[in-house]
């Protein structure tokens, strides 16, 4: 390894040729893991090598998760506090579904699938940016409580209008949703989440965080900014509702209510907050523990508030607030942050007389 004599600072392309092979193997390591999630995918329900119980819960692990990390982009990553997911994923789910049911041709459904679940997400993402005008005007409990009137909202019109099941809901709707489709709109999703977070525009969304003025002083353009990210968030609500919709085959506006935005806050703060990683932690352990639960009946919806008060309490930013897992982090990244531990070493062992 070859150093500077001087400032004993490790040289580029030494730095480059030494930590080549720890990115190298944690991408190979990712692909396995991405071509072994797939192939299971398919062969899980083809050999019935686990019952169809557990293939639903973990469809519901990766729709929970699509859920969470989308909401971890304005909760988490902005700083901001939505309560509107519950509306964006009805939208989602209900435009999926009435283009499924009345639009595509019924024996053509599967194939229009894609184009079904990717219209829910732009109609949840189209109504963010009405919903953005005013919401991004306020910050804080005022956006909580303009995001929460929206849910209402939503609610309150689906049910009043009868052409779309009203209060009744939509039902007979296809099972489309598969364990394939699920792995693959589950892993398209963070993987545009986290190259979102870590481009120019992510890096926006972390400077408004810390402080929005600051960041206008940068010359960061702080409407775009959040227009973009709250447009991206509801987009993955759309896509996530339109894939539950699939999966349980009936929707009505109860099932969107404000106990649904609830229970993704609890997965986004029981992760941790700026963190997609811990989005996909929170989101399995709180889908596995309210299915282990399940036998106590009505008293599990009493433990998993109280669960998230105790985490609050004792662990405000959830397991891995504003952590990473090494695997979500791009290798450039990973480079440049070794690179500037390695400087500060340095410097601490040699300060400057």
């Amino acid at each position: 390894m070859k150093t500077d004599e001087k400032s004993g600072v490790q040289s580029p392309i030494s730095y480059l040729r030494d930590h080549r092979g720890a990115t190298g193997n944690n991408k190979l390591i990712v692909w396995i893991v991405l071509i072994v999630g797939f192939a299971l995918s398919f062969a899980i329900p083809q050999f019935n090598i686990v019952n169809g119980y557990i293939q639903t819960i973990i469809m519901y692990v990766g729709i929970n998760i699509i859920l969470t990390a989308s909401l971890n982009i304005v909760n988490g990553y902005m700083g901001e506090f939505s309560l509107g997911h519950a509306g964006f994923m009805a939208i989602g789910a209900y435009v999926a579904s009435l283009l499924t049911l009345h639009v595509f041709p019924s024996s053509s459904s599967f194939f229009f699938f894609p184009l079904a679940v990717i219209a829910g997400g732009l109609g949840a993402a189209l109504v963010s940016l009405i919903v953005a005008i005013p919401s991004f005007k306020t910050r804080g409990d005022y956006l909580a409580l303009i995001t929460l009137a929206f849910t209402y909202i939503v609610k309150s019109v689906i049910e009043n209008i009868a052409a779309i099941g009203g209060p009744r809901g939509i039902v007979g709707i296809d099972k489309l949703t598969t364990l394939p489709w699920v792995f693959f709109w589950t892993v398209l999703s963070v993987w545009i989440m986290r190259n979102f977070v870590y481009s120019n525009f992510g890096r926006g969304v972390l400077s408004l965080r810390e402080d929005e003025v600051a960041s206008r002083l940068m010359s960061v353009n702080t409407q775009q900014v959040k227009f973009l990210a709250f447009a991206l968030s509801s987009f993955f609500a759309g896509v996530a509702g339109a894939l539950f919709a699939h999966l349980l085959q009936y929707i009505n506006p109860n099932v969107f209510d404000i106990s649904k935005s609830v229970d993704v806050l609890l997965m986004v703060y029981l992760g941790g907050i700026g963190s997609i990683g811990g989005s996909i932690l929170g989101a399995t352990i709180y889908t596995v523990l309210l299915e282990v639960l399940r036998p106590l009946g009505m008293f599990r919806m009493v433990l998993m508030p109280l669960l998230l008060v105790f985490l609050m309490i004792y662990r405000p930013r959830g397991i891995m607030g504003l952590r990473e897992l090494r695997w979500l982090v791009p290798g450039q990244e990973l480079k440049i942050v070794k690179r500037w531990r390695r400087k500060k070493v340095v410097n601490d062992a040699n300060p400057a007389s």
